[in-house]
């Protein structure tokens, strides 16, 4: 079961900090990360054991999940992409609520209405 902690776990925080800003380079993007999803896992392992976990990143009104992989070398962090079957992620996510809320509003603010599409459970 994949689960989704919409407060990252202090314990994984640089990690998961880490793989944010690996992302954003490779990418040039400006993501914020929202969320990680199976955490319990990356927790469990030993300190020095590298853990893959997946980040739910979002930018604007698009987000996504990204799975990476995260060992400690030399005192930094070494990041790289994990393949995973397209299945299992896909390549748009619904915002997490706060996000979706920010933008609405945003969006209300400089228009006298909005229209939100839901296509397949996503907006």
């Amino acid at each position: 079961m994949v689960t989704v902690a919409d407060d990252i776990p202090e314990k994984l925080r640089p990690a998961a900090s880490a793989a944010l800003k690996w992302v954003n380079e490779e990418r040039g993007a400006a993501f914020k990360l929202t969320g990680v999803v199976d955490a319990d896992a990356a927790l469990a392992a030993p300190a020095d054991d590298a853990v893959e976990f997946g980040l739910v990143l979002c930018e604007d009104e698009v987000c996504l999940r990204e799975q990476v992989r995260v060992e400690r070398q030399d005192g930094r962090f070494q990041v790289s992409a994990v393949e995973a079957p397209s299945s299992l992620i896909p390549p748009l996510l619904d915002p997490p609520r706060g996000v979706r809320r920010d933008w609405l509003d945003g969006q209300l603010s400089t228009r006298e209405f909005a229209v939100l599409l839901v296509y397949r459970g996503l907006w």
